[in-house]
């Protein structure tokens, strides 16, 4: 799939929903539901356009877990689900998460350290909404991937430009202004350079615990190994 570009809009949009629309919208949550549903001990919540409600058919659903948690508690509740497992790390200064992906659309992520503040407020910023959320057909305002604010009304949404309006956009999210601007910051410049790959992706055999894959990749990985020991992992 073609990589979204930022794109200027100037004025704010309304974009009405078209009844496929709505009707790709309710599936998802619906598949969503089913899955968190499962996973509710551990305070599931789906992020992205699922929760916003700007939604295509080729739409993932995106659902974090939003702490760590031992892996095979979250295993033996997808029990049966589980298609693919990945260790995950964006960047050697980002959070290192485990990734179990049910099908081509759908993945659950779950930070395989202890989280910061600022990467929970990353998932805030594109959009996160609980199990209760989904419940009752709530959406959330977030910003997708080209930098647009997306303002959810009963119609369909309202789409309005970031860049300029960082203050508005931190306080409507509950997000820090500082997250604003480092998302501006790295996705103005990765429009402008070009997507620079992932620092870890690697597949986690059956026959592994994602604790002990991870302790696998930290003997060989100082990175991987420095984050660890700030962070409690493993």
């Amino acid at each position: 799939m073609p990589r979204e570009k930022v794109v200027k809009v100037w004025d704010e949009r309304e974009v009405v929903y078209s009844p496929k629309m709505w009707a790709i919208l309710w599936e998802k949550r619906e598949k969503a539901l089913k899955i968190m549903e499962r996973l509710k001990d551990f305070d599931p919540h789906v992020y992205g356009s699922v929760a916003r409600g700007d939604v295509r058919k080729d739409s993932d659903i995106d659902i974090i877990i939003p702490y760590k948690v031992p892996s095979f508690l979250v295993e033996l509740a997808l029990e049966g689900l589980v298609l693919r497992r990945r260790i995950v790390m964006a960047t050697p200064w980002h959070l290192i998460k485990g990734h179990i992906e049910i099908d081509e659309e759908t993945t659950v992520t779950f930070p395989l350290i202890n989280p910061s503040d600022r990467e929970i407020e990353f998932y805030k910023w594109g959009g996160m909404l609980d199990i209760w959320g989904v419940k009752t057909k709530e959406r959330l305002p977030g910003v997708n991937k080209k930098l647009i604010l997306i303002v959810p009304t009963e119609k369909g949404h309202i789409e309005q430009e970031v860049v300029g309006r960082e203050s508005e956009v931190a306080k409507l999210l509950g997000v820090s202004i500082e997250l604003v601007e480092e998302r501006v910051k790295i996705l103005t410049r990765r429009d402008s350079i070009g997507r620079t790959g992932i620092y870890l992706n690697e597949e986690v055999p059956d026959w592994m615990s994602f604790e002990e894959a991870l302790k696998m990749i930290a003997d060989r990985d100082s990175n991987v190994r420095r984050k660890v020991r700030e962070r409690g992992g493993i």
